[in-house]
């Protein structure tokens, strides 16, 4: 050992165990900080300060000796998720739709079939997800018909509407539902998050190490605040569409035919999930130029979506898109001129050409992927349509970027984290700024400022003696397996 030279790697370790630890204990403390309706500002606070210390733990990882990274990356991703499980969930109430799908499909009927306030499903309620009397004073709580004078109220929230997820999410939900224990409420919901999300973790892991790539890069996902706060303390069921998607984008990077056949089957897993993931699908088309290999990745995607939804369909009497149509229209996807959806279009176009022009830009990019991208990397195609199509959607849901943070830790592109910080800032911020579309334009607007300066520095020649240059291709849809990437 070179007494000069020993203590660096140490040095670093140990900076990067109490910078890990700090965050894990400021992670603790946003997760028992009040809700998002009593102080959006103070727990914005913390998540800033999270952020923050993520940003300095990732700084840290770079100078970690290569031979102790994937065990910190693994004990870091224990700790940071283990965080999420120290409350009930703290900024959104779709855990307990979940929980409620689940309870009907084990009682024998179909989740597309009731609302939660329909009478008939009565006798499945409890004091937990459906309080009554005094109990239904607090802000977080829908009312929903008297029964015998009595007033009711439930923590679903729409309770007036039928279900929105797929079958895949439904058929978790009962699971779920079957293997908990009575009482237990939202935990086990909590508990299967956070199990999925050191399964992300782990399939990055194996997928770089199969790539002979950095592991540092599963950081991004391993140590991301959004994780333990969104998939975690949350349960959004998003996190089980990335696993699946994490997973189908690292068997279609083969040239096997079977193994991407295998690659569009856990996409359409992903999509009958949560429908989000299908804008991977551009991703795993990249540099396709058979059509024996296009249709390799596309049949199974659709086939397997095919399959998911037929026993739902057997089984219901309504619908099983549910409230799918509503929900479009209340989040004003189809009315551009409501909401700040669209928001930084909607600087620069009239509010009737917003959504025209999103869907010829999001085409254009899905079509550049499908013609340049390159088929061995097929997350970094799928990167660039997701990131494109959030900055052009600005969406007021933080949870919606877990699968832009895992695509992050696929390919490396750090600079599109921004875009999960965004969307944090608005969801949380939110209701302290009346929901102005200002809020949206400055978070978004300096997230996309960040994406097209690190464009620029990357595509710039290193300067000479460095050796060697910078890819010259956008948005790393191509670039060399030995890249570094700053920060990990």
């Amino acid at each position: 050992m070179n007494p000069l030279t020993a203590p660096a790697p140490r040095t670093a370790l140990v900076t990067g165990v109490l910078t890990l630890a700090s965050l894990t204990t400021v992670l603790a403390l946003t997760v028992l900080h009040g809700g998002r309706s009593s102080d959006p500002v103070g727990l914005f606070g913390w998540y800033a300060v999270c952020w923050a210390l993520f940003a300095v733990a990732l700084l840290a990882l770079r100078r970690v000796p290569p031979g102790r990274v994937a065990w910190l990356i693994v004990a870091g991703a224990v700790a940071v998720t283990v965080t999420g499980l120290l409350g009930p969930p703290r900024t959104s109430t779709d855990s307990y739709r979940y929980a409620w799908d689940g309870r009907v499909q084990s009682s024998g009927l179909s989740p597309y079939d009731h609302t939660p306030q329909d009478p008939a499903l009565a006798p499945l309620r409890d004091a937990w997800l459906f309080p009554s009397g005094a109990a239904c004073g607090g802000t977080d709580l829908a009312p929903v018909p008297p029964t015998d004078g009595i007033r009711n109220c439930t923590r679903i929230n729409r309770p007036a509407v039928h279900t929105i997820y797929p079958p895949v999410a439904e058929a978790y939900f009962l699971a779920v539902d079957r293997l908990s224990p009575a009482g237990a409420r939202h935990k086990p919901l909590q508990v299967g998050a956070a199990l999925i999300s050191l399964g992300v973790t782990g399939a990055l892991l194996l997928i770089l190490r199969r790539r002979g790539d950095d592991l540092r890069k599963a950081a991004y996902w391993a140590w991301c605040p959004a994780v333990p706060l969104e998939a975690v303390n949350n349960a959004h069921i998003d996190v089980l569409g990335v696993l699946l998607a994490v997973a189908g984008l690292g068997l279609v990077a083969s040239r096997a035919l079977t193994r991407r056949a295998a690659g569009g089957v856990l996409i359409g897993a992903a999509i009958a999930t949560k429908l989000m993931p299908a804008v991977v699908l551009p991703g795993a088309l990249s540099g396709v130029r058979r059509v024996r290999d296009a249709a390799a990745v596309l049949l199974p995607t659709a086939g397997f979506v095919a399959l998911a939804y037929l026993p739902y369909v057997l089984l219901s009497h309504g619908s099983v898109f549910g409230y799918l149509g509503g929900y479009v229209q209340e989040e004003g996807y189809d009315d551009p001129s409501a909401g700040s959806r669209y928001s930084l279009l909607r600087l620069v176009l009239p509010d009737s050409r917003a959504f025209p022009v999103l869907v010829a830009v999001i085409a254009a990019v899905a079509l550049y992927v499908m013609r340049r991208g390159d088929p061995r990397r097929p997350w970094s195609g799928a990167l660039l349509v997701t990131g494109w199509a959030f900055v052009l959607l600005t969406p007021g849901y933080s949870w919606y970027a877990l699968l832009l943070i895992a695509l992050v830790a696929l390919d490396g592109r750090w600079e599109w984290l921004g875009i999960p910080l965004a969307g944090a800032a608005v969801y949380v911020l939110g209701p302290a700024f009346g929901y102005q579309p200002a809020l949206t334009n400055f978070a978004y607007g300096a997230a996309t400022v960040l994406v097209l300066v690190m464009n620029l520095v990357r595509r710039r020649p290193s300067s000479p003696g460095t050796g060697g240059s910078a890819s010259p291709q956008v948005h790393g849809v191509t670039h060399t397996r030995s890249e570094v990437h700053p920060a990990g």
